[in-house]
C-alpha cells in the first residue's frame, strides 16, 4: 500500500500528466492517504462508515451524494467481511482512504490468509451477498475493486471510484 493517492490510476503509486510548463503538478488539497485501524468487532463497521464519511467531508473532497453513498456502503460491506471472516485470525482491521485527483479508493485490510470469492445471489440465504454488492456497486459508478495479498501474509480488499461519474 505505498500509493500516495495521486495520478488517475488508483492502483499505482500516481503519475498524472505533466503540464505543458514542464513542471511536475502539485496535489490538490484534498488528495492524499489516511488509515486507521480498528478492533475486528461489530461497532468497528459504524464507526468506520462515519469516519469515512467524516474524513471525505472534512478534506473536501468533490464527492456527489451518489458517490459518498456507494463508498459508504462499500466501506460497511468491507469492515463486515473482516468483522465476520477474519476476526479470528485478525483482531485488528485497517481502513485507508486514498483521494487522488480523479478518483477515490477505500480499502480494509487484515491479516487473514483466505482470499473471499463473492457468491451468487443465493434468495435462500440471508447473508453472503456482501462481495457481490461491492462489485456491483463498483461496476455501477465506473470502478474498479480487486483483492490482493499484504506481505504479512492477509489481505486488502480494495475498491476505487472515479469522482466522476461514468456512463455504464
Amino acid at each position: 500500500m505505498d500509493d500516495l493517492g495521486r495520478g488517475s490510476d488508483p492502483s499505482s503509486g500516481g503519475g498524472g500528466e505533466m503540464p505543458p510548463d514542464g513542471r511536475p503538478p502539485g496535489p490538490l488539497p484534498y488528495e492524499g492517504v489516511w488509515r486507521f485501524t480498528a478492533p475486528a468487532v461489530d461497532a468497528s463497521v459504524p464507526q468506520a462508515r462515519h469516519a469515512v464519511r467524516d474524513l471525505l467531508v472534512r478534506q473536501g473532497v468533490p464527492v456527489s451524494d451518489e458517490l459518498v453513498q456507494g463508498l459508504l456502503l462499500i466501506v460497511s460491506e468491507l469492515v463486515t467481511n473482516a468483522v465476520r471472516h477474519a476476526a479470528l485470525l485478525s483482531p485488528v482491521l485497517a481502513v485507508e482512504v486514498a483521494v487522488g485527483a480523479e478518483w477515490v479508493r477505500v480499502s480494509v485490510e487484515d491479516n487473514h490468509p483466505y482470499r473471499p470469492t463473492a457468491l451468487e445471489a443465493d434468495h435462500g440465504q440471508t447473508g453472503g451477498r456482501g462481495l457481490l454488492l461491492v462489485r456491483e456497486v463498483t461496476r455501477e459508478s465506473g470502478g474498479v475493486c480487486d483483492v490482493e495479498h499484504t506481505s504479512s501474509g492477509g489481505k486488502v480488499i480494495w475498491a476505487a471510484l472515479p469522482l466522476t461519474p461514468s456512463v455504464v
